[in-house]
């Protein structure tokens, strides 16, 4: 699978043991059970556990983990999801 990447932004929180990830690449062909040309991993961590993670693995499609639960996310646009995961991710650390 050909890829390059698209983005890449760590964003650590300064006084917590916390971290958000972007990585987002272009692939041609598209990820199995994506309708688009991207693969991304999204991910908030604190004290080195995942809490939030939006990701579209072979065969499962565009989801998102919040904690230990999946839901399904509907992808529009790149930027429509990294504003979807920064809501969760707000949302969490609320």
């Amino acid at each position: 699978m050909p890829s390059e990447i698209v983005m890449y932004q760590k964003h650590d929180f300064p006084g917590e043991d916390a971290f958000i990830r972007i990585k987002i690449w272009r692939v041609n062909p598209n990820v199995p059970a994506s309708q688009h040309n991207y693969k991304y991993s999204l991910v908030y961590v604190v004290d080195g556990v995942c809490m939030v993670r939006y990701d579209n693995e072979a065969g499962k499609g565009d989801h998102k983990h919040i904690g230990e639960n999946e839901y399904p996310v509907s992808f529009s646009t790149l930027k429509d999801l990294i504003k979807q995961f920064r809501i969760d991710v707000t949302r969490m650390r609320s």
